[in-house]
């Protein structure tokens, strides 16, 4: 009889801790299962640091031996007036002229006095941002030697960069991760929880733009943080 009895109080037990073993790990799932996803943004105004600068000029003519004699001419005295302007020798780079033959053009029903056309293209690849900006505003002086440039040719468009991503990065990443978790707990806090340890966090894709269209030397950085916190009582 005390031996069923010892049996009987052993059963009631086991079943007892099941019990409290099971209700504790369904309160521990159901910790876990609250969660919260929120994002964090950091953007940056930052300085373009890399300028690809075409500068495009047309001559013509009707004797093809005398137009390149005309067009190295012109290219001489643009690579004086870059030279004189403070651009390094390494930073311009020289195209092969496209010629065109006028007359070969059958859809071009206008008269004809010159039957070459050539397109030249002297390209500034430079760090020197603001130098070449200032001597952009500097063209005219060449209108002065003859040189008319063009700035109309959709194949060649200046083009400013930003290199030195990598530098702010990290301060970056630390200024969204900071930024999630403040909307993390203002949302907590609004909830009547507390913001717990983090889930999960995933860092979204750089993105580089120009602030606008009338300032591409300025570019706008963006990040965006993903952040999944648990939530507890």
């Amino acid at each position: 009889m005390q031996s069923r009895l010892r049996e009987a109080i052993v059963l009631a037990l086991a079943i007892i801790s099941l019990g409290a073993f099971v209700y504790l790990s369904v309160n521990e799932v159901k910790e876990r299962d609250r969660a919260i996803t929120v994002r964090g943004l950091a953007e940056r105004e930052v300085a373009a640091d890399y300028v690809i600068f075409p500068i495009v000029f047309n001559h013509m003519g009707n004797d093809l031996n005398q137009l390149y004699v005309e067009l190295q001419e012109k290219t001489d005295a643009i690579t004086k007036f870059l030279l004189e302007k403070g651009i390094n020798k390494e930073e311009i780079s020289y195209n092969a002229p496209d010629i065109e033959d006028l007359e070969s053009n059958i859809y071009d029903n206008r008269k004809i006095t010159m039957r070459y056309k050539a397109t030249s293209v002297i390209t500034v690849a430079s760090n020197q941002v603001e130098k070449v900006r200032d001597l952009m505003n500097q063209q005219g002086e060449l209108l002065k030697q003859g040189i008319a440039v063009t700035g109309s040719d959709y194949r060649y468009q200046k083009v400013y960069s930003f290199t030195g991503l990598n530098a702010i990065k990290p301060a970056m990443i630390e200024e969204a991760t900071k930024n999630a978790r403040a909307a993390a707990i203002k949302f907590a806090d609004d909830s009547g929880s507390k913001l717990g340890k983090i889930k999960s966090a995933s860092q979204g894709q750089f993105s580089i733009t120009d602030r606008d269209e009338n300032t591409p030397y300025i570019k706008k950085v963006r990040v965006v943080t993903n952040v999944e916190y648990f939530l507890k009582d």
